[in-house]
């Protein structure tokens, strides 16, 4: 970030602010007045001159559904590839918006207006509301004289319902220059409730003019990707680069997402405010307000979610009826830094400090109340960052990784302690970030292979970062002997179906030969599950 050509803005932004002010939300917005503002109650309506050309290039989604509503997201891009989207810099688009009960939309149950403003880039999200509970819906939108492409969604189940099955993709890490994104293709087809992505929906780093690993011989991709992401305008172009692989956007139209972020949203390995550079924090900050407002911009998500300057509420709780409850964590915005520097270290005094925290205070308090409350047969806990302990030797002392929960241990202690504390007999934690597949079993005491097994962690491989990879690579029989808790590792690109009813939970970890390359097919790798009141991984 030293030399970016953008640096001098933004230090010359922090140092009219400092940290401490910056941290006000007077502060905040002003921070970000640079580079971004609020809807102005005068704008202009942007007329169909401004939509010569079809605006829906980047798709639809929808997401976070509740038994009565659903949110419906879409981005008016006609030149996607522009800062701007090729659209004016100042005014709004009225956009029309319809769900209906088929798909040739014959039956059509709600629809409405709504305005794409030039300050939110164009993006639109709609709550959805008045909608049956756990019924499928179709949704479009109409801007101009263009109409979208059709998405499909769910509603959830009624609060309190008896759900017989609930059947969900996990999914997470598509970096676009490390190859395609193959494994969407195939998720598309699944038959499924929702999806959860747990993270690193895009990458700062640069895509260079063939699209890296992809390397196209059909395709230019513009020079203005070809930078790391630091501004808001670069982090806008990214999604939209992102946003424009069909792959992706089968799987959006297909099944409504349930999002949270990791860290390359921002920048790689980011803890609160600090960066991996060692910049000023009021600097990073900057910089984070820009890639939290480019999420929320770009996902399915509420207005509650909208952030405020460099802060944003991701951490929120679902219910799919009485069959499971969804408490989706933000692991990056809170956290204790890294100790002993990041990387793999040997575990000490500072990583096991129980001042530590992954959550922060408030989250970890809403998580553990939560447990408290919940009437769930499931308790699921979809979150980033490898939740069971992973030793890379099988020596007695054997060095962690202190980006993951094994650099936070007492703030995994303390979630553990909650859920005995509940009374949970059912927890499942959903993670990403490691770019292969895990199954473990969360054990009381993980350096004790006897001590209780309290849940079942499913770790998701990447969908295309790390290229390639390998069925079984070069560390696997280490990790399998070092780790008894660990049942399965596979680092093959994919993403892992994972299937709630009363008896059981199920994860099958699909696979595809390689992501260089487009149309490779899919395997399913390996099937584990669970059973209800006996948690532990079995094969299926």
């Amino acid at each position: 970030m030293a030399h970016h050509p953008h640096q001098q803005a933004i230090r010359a932004a922090a140092a009219r602010l400092g940290r401490r002010r910056f941290l006000t939300v007077t502060g905040a917005a002003a921070a970000i007045a640079f580079s971004t503002n609020l809807p102005s109650a005068h704008a202009t309506e942007q007329t169909s001159h401004a939509l010569s050309d079809d605006p829906f290039t980047l798709g639809v989604a929808s997401g976070d559904p509740l038994p009565d509503a659903v949110v419906l997201w879409t981005r008016l891009a006609p030149r996607p590839y522009e800062p701007g989207n090729g659209l004016p810099d100042e005014g709004f688009v009225y956009v029309g918006w319809e769900i209906a009960h088929d798909e040739r939309f014959r039956r059509v149950v709600r629809k409405g207006k709504t305005v794409a403003h030039a300050e939110f880039n164009y993006t639109v999200h709609v709550d959805a509301k008045g909608l049956d509970a756990d019924r499928v819906y179709w949704y479009r939108f109409r801007a101009g004289h263009f109409t979208s492409p059709a998405g499909r969604t769910r509603t959830a189940p009624a609060t309190g319902a008896h759900v017989r099955e609930g059947r969900f993709g996990l999914v997470s890490c598509q970096a676009y220059h490390d190859g395609y994104f193959t494994a969407y293709g195939h998720l598309a087809n699944e038959d499924l409730d929702a999806v959860f992505h747990v993270g690193d929906y895009q990458y700062e780093y640069a895509v260079n003019s063939v699209g890296g690993a992809r390397n196209y011989t059909d395709r230019t991709i513009p020079a203005l990707f070809n930078t790391e992401t630091i501004t808001l305008d670069q982090y806008r172009l990214r999604y939209a680069l992102y946003k424009s692989d069909e792959d992706l956007q089968a799987a959006h139209a297909a099944f409504p997402w349930y999002v949270t972020w990791d860290d390359h949203e921002t920048e790689n390995n980011y803890a609160g405010d600090i960066d991996e550079n060692g910049n000023p924090p009021e600097e990073f900050l900057i910089r984070r307000a820009a890639a939290y407002r480019a999420y929320w911009e770009n996902m399915p998500l509420r207005m509650p979610q909208q952030p405020d300057g460099p802060d944003m509420r991701l951490y929120r709780r679902f219910h799919y009826g009485r069959l499971a409850q969804f408490d989706i964590l933000d692991t990056r915005q809170y956290r204790s830094n890294q100790a002993y520097g990041d990387g793999w270290q040997y575990p000490g005094p500072e990583s096991e400090d129980p001042s530590r925290t992954l959550t922060g205070a408030a989250q970890e308090r809403w998580l553990l109340d939560g447990f408290r409350r919940s009437k769930a047969t499931w308790n699921v806990l979809p979150q980033q960052v490898t939740f069971s302990q992973r030793k890379n030797t099988t020596a007695a002392s054997s060095k962690l990784s202190m980006d993951s929960w094994d650099g936070y241990p007492a703030s995994r202690e303390r979630i553990l302690a909650g859920v005995e504390a509940a009374g949970i007999e059912n927890f499942v934690v959903l993670t990403g970030d490691v770019h292969v597949h895990y199954a473990f079993d969360i054990k009381k005491d993980f350096n004790d292979p006897t001590s209780r097994t309290l849940g079942v962690e499913f770790v998701g491989t990447s969908i295309s970062s790390g290229k390639d990879g390998s069925e079984k690579p070069s560390n696997w029989a280490t990790y399998m002997a070092a780790n008894p808790h660990m049942k399965f590792y596979n680092g093959r690109r994919g993403y892992v179906t994972v299937t709630l009813d009363g008896e059981a939970a199920r994860a099958d970890y699909k696979t595809v030969a390689g992501v260089t390359a487009p149309g490779a097919p899919l395997t399913t790798a390996a099937s584990f599950v669970s059973e209800a009141g006996n948690p532990g991984l079995q094969d299926a």
